[in-house]
């Protein structure tokens, strides 16, 4: 290939005998401007050419639009929403079976939001999916290329290569920023690729018909630029699946608990109020102290057997 590698922002080429940075270019509309605002970009542009003492190239490149990746991140995006929804549909359950209300529509509240946000998400994500049907859908980026030789050091010869490196980036780093304060002027914004930038506008450049449908990043996500690939131990996906499946089992548990400890609580409850009306229902045949006496032990009974199913929930839920 015509470089030699990509390092600190800069592509090197020539047996580093010549150094390149990248701005890219933020456009503007011209054909929307004012006459009075298109003589203001125009002179401005003049100004930029006037101030160059160094060459540039302009490099255009078109691509398809790539919407795959952000499909797949709102995708991603909806699948965590999900689960917090769902945890929060069991934080709920266990609030009402506690019987605290003010918890319950704090989940609630907080559940219904997400839940909107889930919807939304939803939506967006399947506009943008539509719109990816259409492959007619270009973007175009422009760029100011500049170059830095060694050559023009002379003293370039008596430094080591990371010497030189540190040098022709100061150079470089000097001469685009000149070149980014010049172009804004009229109007342009311009911002410096990193190494990683870098790597794919080359890598668009080289694979321009490829890159439509392996981007860069799904080419190093796949290891492609690797001798050997490796994946997880097939014992540590055991152990993923089987913490998955014990973390599941512990709430299917909880919630079981909670319901069949709910459903004692009211029957006990039950049976003692049943018990407080028959008792009164006898209360005038039988003297006060032992009414009092059988009144207040139905009433210890019950409470003591409330106290012990909160305890049993309590254990459960942890």
């Amino acid at each position: 290939m015509e470089f030699d590698e990509i390092k600190d922002n800069m592509i090197i080429r020539k047996n580093r005998k010549q150094y390149v940075m990248v701005i890219k270019c933020k456009g503007i509309n011209y054909d929307l401007m004012s006459e009075e605002e298109k003589v203001s970009v125009e002179a401005g542009f003049v100004q930029f050419l006037n101030t160059l003492r160094f060459p540039i190239q302009l490099y255009v490149q078109t691509t398809s639009l790539n919407l795959r990746d952000i499909i797949e991140d709102y995708r991603s995006r909806i699948r965590t929403l999900e689960r917090e929804v769902k945890k929060l549909e069991e934080n709920m359950y266990i609030a009402k079976s506690n019987g605290n209300q003010k918890q319950y529509d704090k989940f609630y509240f907080e559940m219904r939001r997400k839940e909107n946000i889930l919807q939304y998400g939803a939506d967006v994500s399947e506009y943008i999916a539509r719109m990816s049907a259409n492959n007619d859908i270009l973007q175009q980026k422009t760029y100011v290329i500049i170059p830095y030789f060694t050559a023009e050091s002379d003293q370039s010869g008596n430094f080591s290569k990371e010497e030189i490196d540190s040098l022709c980036f100061s150079e470089l780093y000097t001469r685009t920023q000149t070149v980014i304060r010049a172009l804004s002027t009229s109007g342009v914004i311009g911002k410096i690729l990193d190494s990683e930038e870098l790597a794919e506008l080359l890598y668009v450049a080289y694979n321009r018909d490829e890159s439509e449908t392996m981007t860069l990043k799904r080419a190093l996500d796949a290891q492609y630029d690797a001798l050997y690939s490796t994946g997880k131990d097939v014992i540590q996906k055991r152990e993923e699946i089987i913490n998955e499946m014990i973390e599941q089992e512990a709430v299917n548990l909880a919630a079981d608990s909670i319901t069949i400890a709910d459903e004692k609580r009211r029957n006990d409850e039950q049976i003692a109020k049943k018990a407080l009306e028959i008792l009164e229902e006898y209360k005038t045949q039988m003297d006060e102290d032992l009414y009092e006496k059988s009144r207040e032990e139905i009433i210890n009974k019950n409470a003591k057997k409330v106290k012990k199913t909160r305890r049993t929930k309590k254990t459960d839920v942890k």
